[in-house]
């Protein structure tokens, strides 16, 4: 058997110099890496592909039967870079400042390098896992996961009979207020509903002012609606458990504006005493939301319109929403005139779970970080979890990091310099190790 490099710093710069950029994908020399390094530790590779150059790799390493079996699960792609203003280049794995440097430091390859160094790391020291483990890498996650996951869940579902939990991603989850270091475990997740506005009007000549009915007059209306609006605030039992802990961990009228959001549907999200971004996340995570991205129309600078199309990116909460209910919430904030296609609706996403597994989660962060709080949350974006979820899997987003409190490393992923501590990375992937050893 040849050596194998538990070192999730190493790791991770050698998987950031893989070009797996999605699209176009070429995820397939980063698989073949990994499947290469499972197989040096000894442990048994699968895999599993719709495109042969995209594939999935599936391991499972047999546990000591103490648990049930547990998933980990990563994807291999990353987005892109262009247009982005990069002060290192983005896929050199430049270790720099006590920094990993690179596109998928923090999205997703920082987490697969904690998994494959805790792994590898049992596997050195003759220790088998509480329980079976199956490890899953999958292409394709950041634009729809047809060729990953779902092509796992929906042909090979048989793979993970009898796994109960899994973790992956934490999906961008991030808490930065009060001066505290937060651990985020994410219990639970919105889902996309990505849909197609089309508004028509009269058209004409651009040269006269002042014509009634254009469509750019109804683009006008729904894009200010939708900028200034809100949908109604729902509290799901994912935001009450989070809300109640950011109460009970707050000061003063902090905690307060807290407790006011699980009971009060009228109650405002406290911008004035949060950062903007954690004030911006709550906002995301209390309601349904929309979002317009791109707008087509005609390129003619001297002619008004007859058709403008607005793609908006919908999320929905957890629970039991359709794609209907959210339609018919969002016709109250932005009126009857546009017509609504429906692009892509994601599949419903499970409430949380709180349980004895949750409590191992919580457990390994506590004896790796007293002074951290761990932190139940909702990620207003989607991972491959939720189709994980659907087989029954109870899912979580827990790859912790120690960093600073109010960092916000996680506000680089897809940005430029995206970029993790050194430390940072060595702290999750111990955190995975000692999970995977105690966790039932």
């Amino acid at each position: 058997m040849n050596a194998v490099p538990a070192d999730p710093v190493l790791l991770l710069q050698r998987l950031i110099r893989f070009r797996s950029v999605n699209p176009p994908g070429e995820e397939g020399p980063c698989v073949a890496y990994v499947a290469d390094l499972l197989r040096d530790a000894g442990i048994d590779v699968r895999l599993l592909a719709r495109d042969q150059d995209r594939p999935n790799l599936v391991a499972r390493i047999p546990g000591r039967g103490l648990a049930p079996p547990l998933l980990l699960h990563a994807h291999a792609d990353v987005v892109p870079v262009e247009g982005q203003d990069w002060t290192v280049p983005p896929f050199e794995g430049r270790l720099s400042d006590g920094h990993v440097w690179g596109r998928g430091a923090i999205d997703m390859k920082g987490g697969l390098a904690m998994m494959l160094s805790a792994l590898t790391r049992l596997r050195a020291d003759g220790e088998d896992p509480a329980g079976d483990v199956l490890v899953a890498v999958s292409p394709d996650e950041e634009t729809g996961s047809e060729m990953g996951a779902r092509y796992l869940v929906d042909h090979h579902a048989e793979l993970f009979d009898g796994v109960r939990y899994a973790i992956g991603e934490d999906g961008g989850a991030i808490f930065g207020a009060g001066g505290r270091r937060w651990h985020p475990v994410v219990v639970a997740e919105k889902r996309a509903c990505w849909m197609r506005a089309t508004l028509r009007g009269r058209g004409g000549h651009a040269s006269r002012q002042g014509w009634s009915g254009t469509a750019m007059a109804a683009l006008t209306r729904m894009l200010c609606a939708l900028q200034t609006g809100r949908l109604p605030a729902h509290v799901t039992p994912a935001f009450e458990r989070m809300a109640a802990e950011l109460a009970a961990f707050s000061d003063g009228p902090l905690a307060g504006r807290m407790k006011a959001l699980i009971h009060d549907p009228a109650a405002e999200v406290p911008y004035d005493l949060l950062p903007e971004a954690d004030a911006v996340y709550l906002d995301s995570v209390i309601r349904n939301t929309a979002n317009a991205t791109i707008v087509r129309t005609s390129d003619k600078i001297n002619m008004l319109p007859t058709e403008i199309t607005v793609d908006i990116d919908g999320r929905i909460l957890p629970g039991e929403w359709s794609a209907d209910d959210y339609l018919a919430e969002l016709r109250t904030l932005i009126g009857p005139e546009p017509e609504i296609e429906v692009l892509l609706e994601g599949r419903r996403s499970a409430q949380p779970v709180f349980g004895t597994f949750y409590d191992s989660l919580v457990s390994v962060l506590r004896e790796k970080d007293p002074d951290g709080v761990p932190l139940p949350m909702m990620t207003p974006a989607s991972t491959d979890a939720r189709l994980f979820a659907g087989l029954g899997i109870a899912c979580y987003g827990w790859l912790p990091l120690l960093t600073s409190p109010g960092s916000r490393y996680q506000d680089t992923m897809h940005a430029a310099d995206e970029r993790v501590p050194v430390e940072a990375v060595r702290f999750g992937a111990d955190c995975v190790h000692r999970l995977l050893s105690t966790y039932r």
